[in-house]
């Protein structure tokens, strides 16, 4: 192959990651031309809505993958948590980067952390897992929708539009960002357990041979494993971004851990679960926790939180 086209976001934080992976399969093979394709997603232009409003996380690789599918571009770099379970006939997952780190970040100007919020405080964020497990932490804090790039809700929080926010961490230290906003504070995640796939990247391509043994010297084994059981869990609770779902795959020397939590966005009812196999008999965990769940009562009360989120929306709205 002498030329490698890598279709990306235009985002300052998926660029920086596209050319992180164009970096290293450079210093790999430095005989293939490598370009990037900038798409533009329907997340990133709908700005407006949450995104269990409009589609979930999806949204932001349906674009891209067309682009592939139409052979404009042979590999795509995606952050692995905004990878729905399903891919497209003739595209497939092909390698993950080596994850980094994994907590969500508390980030304001006024405050140290989440317990020094004074009441009905206003906390900004996207997602439905960070609000259930906020509102389990403190019930007394009002959630608003937070949308846009990095740049973008980092301004509305120096503009006063929230005592605070919460991002991912990993994002705003590869942006270098941490150092503009007085108070970063790392949350534990055992505070607050990350979603499937957080600080790793997901590597799709064209389903072909070559391009599959190019994209393979990305993969790190151990988050490939870990994304394997976290994404499985995922797919046999058929989640999505549209109902508050947290999981973690840890993998050590000789075991995997993966603590699982689902329930409602205003955190008043609450599923967690932790599993934890050797290494080599680790494979299905994500399938064994799901299903230890489900005996539990999963699915019934991620449907009702999907209702749940939906009528907030509405009542918003009006």
């Amino acid at each position: 192959m002498k030329k490698l086209i890598i279709a990306t976001r235009g985002s300052q934080l998926a660029l920086w990651q596209a050319k992180y992976v164009r970096s290293e399969l450079e210093k790999a093979f430095p005989d293939i031309l490598i370009e990037l394709e900038v798409v533009t997603s329907t997340g990133d232009k709908i700005l407006d809505k949450p995104l269990a409003l409009i589609g979930g996380k999806g949204l932001f690789t349906k674009e891209i993958e067309d682009v592939m599918l139409e052979g404009r571009a042979h590999l795509a770099v995606h952050s692995l948590k905004d990878v729905p379970t399903y891919m497209p006939k003739g595209l497939k997952l092909a390698a993950v980067t080596k994850r980094d780190d994994i907590r969500d970040c508390f980030l304001s100007h006024k405050y140290k952390n989440i317990d020094d919020l004074p009441q009905r405080a206003v906390v900004g964020t996207t997602s439905l897992r960070r609000q259930m497990q906020l509102r389990a932490i403190r019930p007394d804090l009002k959630i608003k929708n937070l949308r846009g790039n990095v740049n973008t809700r980092l301004r509305k929080l120096a503009e006063g539009e929230y005592d605070a926010i919460i991002l991912a961490y990993v994002g705003m230290k590869r942006l270098g960002l941490l150092e503009e906003v007085p108070y970063h504070d790392p949350i534990d995640d055992n505070v607050m357990i990350p979603p499937s796939g957080q600080a790793a990247l997901g590597i799709e391509i064209v389903d072909n041979e070559e391009i599959e043994k190019i994209a393979a010297v990305l993969n790190d084994k151990d988050s490939a494993l870990a994304a394997k059981i976290e994404r499985d869990f995922i797919a046999k609770l058929e989640g999505s971004c549209q109902v508050p779902i947290a999981v973690n795959a840890k993998v050590s020397t000789d075991r995997v851990v993966v603590r699982a939590m689902v329930g409602l966005p205003d955190g008043s009812e609450i599923l967690k679960e932790i599993i934890d196999a050797p290494l080599n008999e680790a494979h299905d965990l994500g399938v064994r926790l799901a299903d230890i769940m489900i005996r539990a009562g999963a699915k019934g009360l991620l449907a009702r939180a999907e209702e749940m989120a939906f009528k907030e929306e509405r009542c918003e709205r009006l």
